[in-house]
């Protein structure tokens, strides 16, 4: 009987030996065993059979290398007669085309085939008990002289055998796969076709090469299962046809359309099949449900995003109250396309859009509260900096042209009144104080051994919390907020929130804003700024430099500021582009041991699509004129918002209301009074230390007896040796008691005699438990 651990073609080779070796009792050796095949049912199954039976030839044409040829070559070679081929045991001939009874009648037989006939008195057949040929279904399901399975006798199962034979896929089965089943015609097909719904994908991802591909049984399998499975005929019906049934989701195709969902990026061509589907015509108002009728349609899709353009780019023409209740009522009608596969392609950015523009919607209805700055400051930081994400996050995911009009219309529909209204309140009370609250302390945290400050130009308070979500992963993180300098731009702003800031005045002379070293007048360049910085023991680092983690240290990184100056609105897109250079920036730090990191900024920015509105500024009044502030000459008369530099109070400098800009056609512009320019972020970042991996190596596993000494190199503390059948599973050790590494060995010994010679893992375990190393053994050596 065949093993367990046979396949079929090994039991086949297995069967056609034994009728070799024939009876032990007669008096001469079979010449050779006669395989008559009429039906040509095994002659798929020769070639792979050749190469386990050495002795196996074939009638056939001449073919010497392949061990065919017709009959009188077969004779010879049969006989010993020809050099070139010699047989191991006794040959077995297979002959396709040929019955038992046609050799067995020699009058008859065929005058090609008679130097064979003899063989039959002095050989044996390979054939049933009842004399018929052996035909695949019956070799397996014989139980005289076959495998005793269970086969299926209807006309599908036949039909499937001879395909699977002929794919080469059966021979290789194992036997256990094969008992205690029945084998029918749709266990053979998924031998041949065992994902039959990857196949719909990988044909309709392109119908005529891979039926190219699969000419023969492979494409005959697959249309069977097309038919037998999913209802549908690819000869008759077509590509169209299967991606109209797809759209659908209907019985089967449902499965199809869950795995075309989970891996769509393997099959890119179907989509474009799919946009050819016209979906069905529901009325007025479509059902754009997650599961409604119109989800598997990319068509119905696009057909919405064309719908939410328009309704988008009509926010134009509203006021802010409208303009909130038509995004309300587009989110109730497009949301749930987000849940749809199309936005996963991304191919919805509108709906994408539209989750950001419906908070934006509801969040913009109240503007921070409070009649003082620090009363605004804190409305701002628990949920005003929510608006500007939103607003930012909205104009983000646009990336077309129209599709950044259509969203800008919106944005700009209910986020510039909030943001003029706001602004507005910070001016009121900043006017009546007098200005912006004092400089808190900017370098008392930066004081301390261990700390590097790293400058984001441009880093505003709510993508601060982006930034500090990015690195929840490299340790705690705590997120302050203070005021930057009057006015809000880089040259006055840089300096303010140095670590020497304390050490930086300006004077009257200084209109564009950059000040002086206080110690000697000399202005604030960036030479003079690092020198001012290390004097004062703190180290200036270029970029990628590391310095020395033990003292202090200046760095700057991201270029927040100088991609909206150039881009504008663009920044909104590439904010997370720009945070991951921070983020790298930080990583770098950490990794050279620095575990105290502390980001800070000099301004944030507005940026509001189709521009920031114009205020006018007579240029004969201003000395120097930015976008959202300007210097005043002498002679110039102030304006309501008018208020001294922070660095030096007699240069008089004017703001723009509101969020108006001395410059037309900003969409991004800083430097006036807002509380998205002057609050700005104070990250700080307690770094932890990365987790050292312990370094072991097991140097030497030594039996003596059943005690075995473990030698080991490693520097780490509490370890301890053990052995286990399973590494992983403490309950699985042999030992009578875990022993700890004293100078780098342990004696453990195994306490069942039992197990001597038994194969085993030496592990050495650290104080927490886990398998630090581990080394096959066997017990006694």
């Amino acid at each position: 009987m065949p093993t367990s651990s046979e396949n079929l073609g090994s039991s086949l080779a297995e069967k056609l030996l034994a009728v070799a070796k024939g009876n032990s009792h007669t008096a001469a050796p079979a010449a050779a065993v006669l395989w008559p095949d009429k039906e040509r049912q095994w002659a798929a199954a020769i070639p792979a059979l050749k190469q386990s039976v050495p002795g196996l030839c074939e009638l056939g044409t001449f073919d010497p290398p392949s061990r065919t040829g017709p009959s009188v070559w077969l004779k010879c070679a049969i006989a010993g007669v020809l050099p070139e081929v010699q047989f191991q045991g006794v040959p077995v001939v297979y002959l396709p085309g040929v019955s038992r009874a046609e050799l067995r009648a020699i009058e008859s037989c065929p005058r090609d085939l008679q130097p064979l006939a003899e063989l039959q008195y002095r050989g044996v057949f390979w054939s049933q008990v009842n004399t018929k040929d052996w035909t695949v279904s019956a070799f397996l399901s014989s139980k005289n002289g076959g495998l005793g399975l269970d086969v299926a006798q209807d006309k599908a199962t036949q039909e499937a055998l001879a395909q699977v034979l002929s794919a080469g896929v059966l021979l290789d089965r194992p036997l256990d796969e094969l008992k205690g089943r029945q084998i029918n015609a749709e266990w053979l097909l998924s031998l041949l076709a065992p994902n039959p719904t990857r196949d719909l994908l990988v044909w309709m991802n392109a119908p005529q090469a891979t039926q190219k591909d699969w000419a023969g049984v492979r494409w005959d399998v697959f249309s069977k299962r097309a038919k037998s499975d999913f209802g549908f005929d690819p000869v008759s019906e077509g590509a169209l046809v299967a991606a109209e049934k797809l759209a659908r989701r209907e019985g089967k195709w449902a499965a199809v359309a869950e795995l075309y969902r989970d891996s769509y990026t393997s099959f890119p061509e179907v989509l474009t099949l799919l946009r050819t589907v016209q979906p069905p015509q529901l009325g007025l108002f479509p059902d754009m449900d997650l599961h409604g009728p119109l989800a598997g349609y990319p068509l119905a899709n696009e057909q919405g995003e064309a719908s939410l353009r328009y309704a988008l780019s009509a926010c134009a023409a509203m006021d802010a109250a409208q303009a909130r209740t038509a995004i309300a009522t587009a989110e109730k009608e497009h949301g749930a396309r987000r849940g749809w596969l199309w936005s996963r392609m991304g191919q919805s950015p509108l709906a994408q859009a539209l989750e950001h523009l419906a908070r934006l919607a509801e969040l913009s209805a109240a503007a921070p509260i409070g009649a003082t700055p620090s009363e605004l400051a804190a409305s701002y930081q628990q949920s005003g900096w929510r608006v500007d994400e939103a607003a930012t996050l909205a104009i983000g995911a646009a990336q077309t042209k129209a599709d950044t009009d259509a969203v800008g219309a919106a944005v700009r529909a209910v986020y510039l009144p909030w943001l003029e209204e706001a602004a507005k309140r910070l001016q009121d009370a900043v006017k009546k104080v007098g200005g912006l609250p004092p400089l808190q302390a900017a370098s008392d945290a930066a004081a301390d051994s261990g700390t590097c400050t790293v400058f984001v130009d441009g880093l505003r308070y709510d993508v601060a919390q982006r930034l500090r979500a990015k690195l929840d992963g490299l340790g705690a993180t705590i997120l302050a907020a203070r005021w930057t300098s009057m006015p809000s731009v880089t040259a006055s702003g840089k300096a303010w929130c140095s670590p020497v800031a304390g050490l930086v005045s300006g004077t009257a002379e200084d209109v564009e804003f950059e000040p002086r070293v206080a110690a000697d007048g000399k202005p604030l360049s960036g030479h003079n700024f690092r020198k001012l910085l290390t004097d004062n023991g703190v180290q200036p680092l270029d970029k990628h430099e590391t310095g020395n983690p033990s003292g202090r240290a200046w760095t700057e990184s991201g270029d927040l500021d100088h991609y909206g100056h150039e881009h504008g609105v663009r920044l909104a897109r590439d904010v997370d582009a720009q945070l991951a250079a921070v983020v790298e920036r930080v990583q770098e730090l950490r990794d050279a041991g620095w575990r105290r990191v502390r980001i800070v900024t000099d301004h944030g920015w507005l940026l509001v699509p189709g521009g920031l509105p114009k205020t006018e500024l007579p240029k004969h009044q201003a000395e120097t004129r930015w976008g959202r502030c300007a210097v005043l000459k002498d002679t110039a008369h102030g304006t309501p918002l008018t208020f001294g530099w922070d660095w030096c109070k007699d240069v008089q400098v004017a703001y723009a209301p509101g969020v108006s800009s001395f410059i037309a056609g900003a969409d991004y512009a800083h430097g006036g009074l807002s509380l998205q320019e002057c609050l700005v972020p104070v990250l700080e970042l307690a770094v932890a230390a990365p987790a050292a991996a312990a370094q072991v190596t097991i140097k030497a596993v030594t039996w003596k007896g059943l005690r075995c000494v473990v030698a080991v190199d490693s520097s780490s503390a509490g370890l301890k040796v053990d052995v286990r059948t399973k590494p992983a599973l403490a309950t699985s050790s042999l030992v009578a008691s875990v022993k700890p590494l004293e100078a780098g060995k342990a004696s453990v010994a195994v306490a069942d005699d039992d197990n001597l010679g038994a194969a085993a893992v030496v592990v050495i375990v650290g104080a927490d438990g886990q398998v630090l190393q581990k080394q096959a053994t066997t017990v006694g050596g």
